[in-house]
């Protein structure tokens, strides 16, 4: 594995395109086409909230929503009984112990934790589960929150969130670090295979904090009725999603990360993580408000700093639509807003108001602020769990990618059927020949013998870029649609053909690096987050581009609509397929350089740039053999297939991989490998 990280993470980076000098506006505008679709979404659930009167309105809402978001992440792990639990020992404090240990959050899914115990006071004693940011050190960073709930005769369980800490779930040995980078990009990275059965890797967040309640309340000396949960940025994402789903939390604080949809998307965060961009979210009618509203009427702090990443406003409105929620239960007191200055994660300054909110409502403590002194491991190491510093590496077991293989088992994808729910999976819209095509001439340059044309081609509000040689005949002729920006010598040789050639690259152009999160995950990661959670897919949006630019091709005198091939490589072959199996005027389907199938995504330990073709739920629906087999009889010419890692696998390899699609009655597969600068064949 670490070979093949290493040759991949060098080809990964070699393929991520420098945009710095390109132009960005059409990505810009596509970006603006997708918050306007977001923004109408959020619009209409607003109108939905405003109907909200009475304690039946709200309970039948939450009712709802709370079934809603569990369908979306693909529910939650079946619950284990007992928590099982290993421990690693003790660490004396002054007015506290530490308990160093590791609990079962799915069988051999290992979750590393400091329990911070009172030594005076008599318990049983309130509990607090404490989920840290995206720091890589995980739980070492709650030391401070940990000594001073202890000290007040609060009980404090920090966890390591899974990607974080001593939960690597890509951990290299022999670097000591991860293979994949940075905690987001672990959760991304995991997070592809869940999304491709239809789940998120929420899900796995939130049965981590759920285990860890489980845990708590399995001790004699924590109160089953005082239960708190605070987390900061990551991990006020899942304590957010915690405390809307399970109600043995009786308070909780979310700090540095409620926001709203309508102010974070424009803004320079927008969509950030996996587990915080669940998709659908938004098109199904959530917003930030819906996981506060879900708590209510137990307390409840939103904790925000005037410049944080996490928009300010947009906690602001949050706060205002929560609490005419909260005073529909005549509870305004128990939704506290604290507010303090400084950027993301900057606690230090309401760090006594935050504790005292807590105390307040789990000891009974006088409300204000509460007496916190900021601390500091002596030694941060000694806050480690396992011998080595990694669960993989001292206790082994389960990591998300085997846990996921092992549910697609269990879910029996439909690897075999035709495909079903394209436009409900990829959220494409464009129904082949509704709409006459809107297509604007830039320019003409006449050449031997045929004409080269740069056209505008309108969709969904852009134009995108195209090229079309035409050869001067009046005949009819055989249509080949590119889907490249570069076609190069091609374009020329095929209308030197005979043919008519387009050229031209669907929507998102230029691709963009901003916020990567892993090279692994490459440059369209968060286009695709910011998609899904509207609904749609960057496939989707291209087959939407595709068709239409089919529309305008079948339009044309010149263009025999009964001979019509398509054209697409690597991401944009995935798209051609796609299309063809939507579009019938698609007589004739070339890809090349194209993942052979999604199951590979889902089997093989890593990827690369798979985000540019990812359909959440598609492997419960179809996979790429279930295309070729609703192209029969139409022919499809498949060269040089790839597997998840961006390599050629051999033409014996693809056609054992995809045998039941081969077995189809009325197949008409062609399996071609092509050297490369060999010029393109066209059947």
């Amino acid at each position: 594995m670490k070979a093949l990280a290493s040759s991949l993470l060098i080809g990964v980076l070699c393929a991520i395109p420098i945009v710095a000098q390109q132009d960005n506006s059409a990505r810009q505008k596509l970006i603006e086409n997708l918050d306007a679709l977001a923004n109408t979404q959020l619009q209409q659930r607003a109108q939905a909230v405003a109907k909200i009167q009475t304690r039946l309105d709200a309970e039948k809402r939450k009712e709802a929503i709370r079934r809603k978001i569990l369908d979306l992440i693909g529910g939650l792990p079946q619950q284990q009984n007992d928590v099982a639990v290993r421990r690693f020992g003790t660490l004396p404090g002054d007015g506290f112990r530490i308990e160093k240990l590791a609990y079962e959050s799915l069988p051999e899914f290992w979750v590393t934790a400091n329990l911070y115990i009172p030594t005076s006071g008599n318990g049983p004693f309130a509990a607090v589960l404490l989920a840290p940011g995206h720091e890589a050190t995980g739980k070492q960073s709650q030391y401070s929150w940990g000594v001073n709930f202890a000290r007040n005769q609060v009980m404090a369980l920090a966890i390591d969130p899974l990607g974080q800490g001593e939960r690597l779930q890509y951990f290299d040995p022999e670097r000591q670090s991860s293979t994949i980078g940075a905690s987001t990009g672990e959760h991304g990275e995991a997070n592809v295979p869940a999304i491709l059965i239809g789940e998120n890797i929420a899900r796995y967040f939130i049965n981590d904090s759920m285990r860890g309640i489980d845990y708590l309340l399995s001790r004699s000396d924590v109160d089953h009725n005082r239960i708190g949960a605070l987390g900061c940025s990551g991990g006020g994402t899942s304590t957010a999603y915690l405390a809307a789903l399970d109600d043995r939390v009786k308070v909780a604080g979310v700090a540095c990360y409620i926001t709203s949809f309508g102010e974070l998307l424009p803004s320079a965060t927008g969509a950030q993580e996996a587990e915080q961009s669940i998709p659908h979210f938004i098109e199904q009618g959530l917003d930030f408000g819906d996981w506060i509203e879900l708590f209510a009427p137990k307390p409840y702090a939103i904790i925000s700093t005037t410049n944080d990443m996490f928009p300010f406003e947009g906690a602001r409105h949050t706060y205002d639509e929560a609490k005419r929620i909260y005073g529909i239960y005549d509870s305004t007191e128990k939704l506290q807003w604290i507010t303090g200055p400084g950027g993301h994660g900057n606690l230090g300054p309401i760090s006594p108001a935050i504790l005292g909110f807590f105390l307040h409502f789990l000891n009974g403590a006088p409300a204000g602020d509460a007496a916190f002194t900021p601390a500091r491991p002596p030694r941060p190491e000694d806050l480690l769990v396992t011998p080595t510093g990694q669960v993989s590496t001292s206790i082994g077991g389960e990591t998300i990618p085997s846990i996921v293989r092992a549910h697609a088992r269990q879910l029996q994808p439909l690897k075999t059927a035709l495909p079903a729910d394209i436009r409900a999976l990829t959220g494409a819209a464009a129904a082949p020949g509704a709409n006459p095509p809107l297509v604007r001439s830039v320019s003409n340059e006449e050449r031997n013998g045929y004409t080269v044309e740069t056209i505008a081609l309108r969709s969904e509000g852009t134009d995108l870029s195209g090229v079309i040689a035409v050869p001067a005949d009046s005949t009819r002729k055989r249509a080949i649609l590119l889907l490249t920006a570069n076609a190069g010598d091609e374009l020329d040789r095929l209308a030197k053909s005979g043919n008519v050639a387009m050229a031209f690259e669907p929507r998102p152009s230029p691709a963009g690096s901003e916020g990567l999160k892993s090279p692994y995950l490459g440059s369209f990661n968060l286009l695709s987050l910011r998609a899904e959670l509207a609904g749609k897919t960057i496939v989707g949006l291209r087959i939407d581009d595709t068709i239409r630019a089919i529309d305008w091709l079948v339009s044309r005198r010149d263009v025999d609509t009964n001979s019509i091939t398509i054209y697409g490589s690597g991401a944009l072959g995935m798209v051609a397929l796609h299309a063809a199996v939507l579009d019938s005027r698609i007589r004739n389907v070339v890809v090349a350089n194209t993942l052979a199938s999604y199951r590979m995504a889902l089997d093989q330990p890593l990827h690369s740039n798979v985000s540019e073709i990812m359909i959440p739920g598609v492997l419960r629906r179809y996979d790429v053999g279930g295309l070729l087999m609703a192209m029969a009889p139409r022919p499809v010419t498949v060269i040089n297939p790839h597997d998840a890692t961006g390599a050629i696998i051999s033409n014996e390899e693809f056609r054992k991989l995809l045998s039941y699609a081969f077995e189809f009655k009325g197949q008409n597969i062609h399996v071609n490998a092509r050297a490369a600068g060999e010029p393109l064949r066209l059947p």
